[in-house]
């Protein structure tokens, strides 16, 4: 148990909601479990002031926000550090939030009504780089994936010269277009988390790409998920 509580302290959690119970009630769930809650905020602008002041390593982010939308949040900080993992915490369910969300950049999607088990457990997955969604969402954004890639892409830079991806690069891009979490694709290779996180972050870099999105539909174009 120890093991696992100073592993949790090393995650720097942000809880960003607008309203107060709420965000306190999240934020001391997450603290009692053992994660470094390092800031907590109640609109988008200072949600992203103190995200750059902080900088968490998973940002716990409500889409309705005064100030500024969660999905314009989540699109000024990915963009900024692309590192940064977003969970959605939101009760909304609708679908146009969900996939605006993730193609803002957003990790994964999780409803309001989930316990606090789930809360948790979503948080240390996202952490560790796997895509979390609410039962029933995950399916609806690989759909998404798959009608983004039936769609003409923008060219990707040195497209001509085909981006060389080494052997494992080019495994783990086809297991993450195969919809796995970064978990399973870690133990289908028998590698670590990191190896795996360092994988996908050279790919990304090599094909010119910001985000899981653009890296899935980029594999699915080329039959990836397929093969």
């Amino acid at each position: 148990m120890a093991d696992v509580v100073r592993a949790e302290r090393d995650v720097r959690v942000m809880v960003v909601d607008d309203h107060p119970m709420w965000r306190d009630a999240v934020a001391r769930d997450l603290a009692e479990a053992g994660f470094d809650v390092v800031a907590t905020a109640g609109d988008g602008p200072q949600a992203v002031r103190r995200a750059h002041a902080a900088v968490p390593d998973v940002l716990v982010l409500d889409l309705n926000l005064p100030g500024m939308p969660g999905v314009q949040v989540c699109k000024e900080l990915v963009g900024a550090r692309p590192t940064l993992r977003v969970l959605v915490l939101s009760a909304s369910g609708e679908h146009a939030d969900v996939l605006e969300a993730v193609k803002s950049g957003a990790t994964g999607y999780l409803l309001k009504s989930s316990s606090t088990e789930e809360l948790l457990d979503a948080v240390r997955r996202t952490a560790d780089g796997d895509a979390v969604f609410t039962p029933g969402l995950a399916g609806l954004v690989l759909g998404e994936y798959r009608r983004l890639a039936s769609e003409p892409a923008p060219a990707v830079a040195g497209e001509s010269g085909a981006p060389q991806l080494t052997d494992r690069e080019t495994e783990v891009l086809r297991l993450v277009a195969k919809g796995l979490s970064y978990k399973q694709i870690a133990e289908r290779l028998v590698i670590s988390h990191r190896t795996v996180q360092n994988h996908v972050q050279n790919t990304l870099g090599k094909l010119q790409l910001h985000n899981r999105v653009e890296l899935v539909r980029y594999a699915i174009e080329r039959g990836l998920d397929e093969a």
